[in-house]
């Protein structure tokens, strides 16, 4: 299980990992660019436009780890983490504009073989130091965002190891045009281009999915699940809804109850089944939880059922003579119909005519009254 910090501290290794890329990523595109020009060298000037957008990656976190940040306010109640997930869109948009930039000018001079330059050795020498800092600043970022659950950062961490790879390919690009092959180093560059596209594909497919409320893996929601069976008091789930948002996950869960505990009892337990899901798993921001006295979700749609108010009136009619001794009724709603449970003093169950004459209004009324499933009487003692 990783590290869970609070969120002024994730949010601080966030923009620490950030700005020490962004300083890095500044260095590495003015030298690319810079060598890769003296160096003639495509696939080298190609890897320096790769490192300006890590660049601009870097930026693009740093703003959204400071507007996502900001805590929950009336317009967003559940809070502002949705920025990071936008900020992604853009930054995979961007990849991949940049890659079929860099591919549409690669192959214009590709077609034209006495316009392509022959890098030397001093591009070599750029592109290996390229990828140890790349590598470094790759697992550096990865760590972080490991401890922050951030996905906008362990994004931005793999955009920097596929830095490092394009520098490779850079590599061996180049070391093919010297060894003779000129092509090679255009090749190396469409390699590359290609390779900024892909991530940015993948950033915006990935970033629409929570964009659209898709589901927490199949895998985690049956933990999810199974976590909930295992809590006292709970008889069922028949709904159960997740979606992500930023590095936090929201959980909606409709937990099955014993039908004749309490209200009272019955919120407990889905309190419980709220503390335990946020404690246990360290993705879950917020779980809601609605308490259902029976799986309804199979049920046929019913009519309006009767209200409180309904029934008291209807036992107000039917035990007309008997009104002053009743202490009090309880409703249960099950099946889609209505069970009535009247409440009345222990002493009245030693008056066996009045006790009769009560029993068969009773009766009377389920008869009558179709919402009715059943009436019960009890006594207080």
């Amino acid at each position: 299980m990783a590290e869970v910090l609070d969120a002024v501290k994730a949010d601080k290794l966030k923009a620490r990992a950030s700005y020490a890329g962004a300083a890095i990523n500044v260095l590495q595109t003015l030298i690319k660019i810079g060598f890769g020009i003296l160096g003639q060298s495509a696939a080298l000037i190609a890897d320096g436009i790769h490192s300006l957008s890590d660049l601009l990656s870097d930026l693009l976190v740093i703003i959204a780890v400071k507007l996502g940040s900001r805590e929950a306010d009336h317009d967003h109640p559940y809070g502002h983490r949705r920025f990071e997930t936008i900020a992604t869109v853009i930054l995979g948009v961007s990849l991949i504009g940049i890659g079929g930039a860099i591919v549409w000018s690669v192959m214009e001079r590709m077609a034209d073989t006495d316009r392509l330059p022959v890098p030397n050795v001093l591009s070599l020498a750029v592109a290996t130091l390229s990828i140890l800092i790349n590598e470094w600043l790759y697992q550096y970022t990865k760590r972080i965002a490991k401890i922050t659950r951030s996905k906008l950062l362990l994004a931005n961490a793999w955009h920097q190891r596929s830095d490092a790879i394009s520098s490779l390919v850079v590599l061996i690009g180049i070391g093919a045009v010297m060894l003779g092959y000129p092509l090679a180093d255009g090749v190396a560059a469409v390699v590359v281009a290609l390779m900024v596209a892909k991530i940015g594909l993948n950033l915006v497919f990935e970033s629409i999915k929570e964009l659209v409320d898709t589901s927490l893996p199949s895998a985690l929601v049956e933990e999810i699940r199974t976590a909930i069976y295992e809590i006292d008091g709970v008889e069922g789930i028949h709904l159960l809804r997740t979606r992500q948002m930023g590095e936090d996950a929201l959980i909606d869960a409709h937990i099955v109850v014993d039908p004749r505990i309490t209200v009272s009892e019955g919120h407990m337990i889905g309190d419980i089944v709220r503390d335990d899901l946020i404690k246990r798993f360290d993705d879950v921001m917020d779980v809601l939880v609605h308490v259902d006295p029976e799986d309804d979700e199979s049920l046929q749609e019913q009519s309006r059922p009767l209200s409180r108010g309904e029934v008291q009136k209807l036992l107000n009619r039917y035990l007309a003579d008997f009104k002053w001794v009743i202490d009090d009724f309880r409703i249960h709603y099950l099946d889609g119909q209505i069970e009535v449970e009247v409440i009345l003093p222990f002493a009245l169950s030693q008056q066996s005519e009045q006790l009769e004459a009560i029993k068969k209004q009773c009766k009377r009324m389920r008869v009558e009254i179709k919402k009715i499933d059943n009436v019960f009487v009890f006594f207080k003692v």
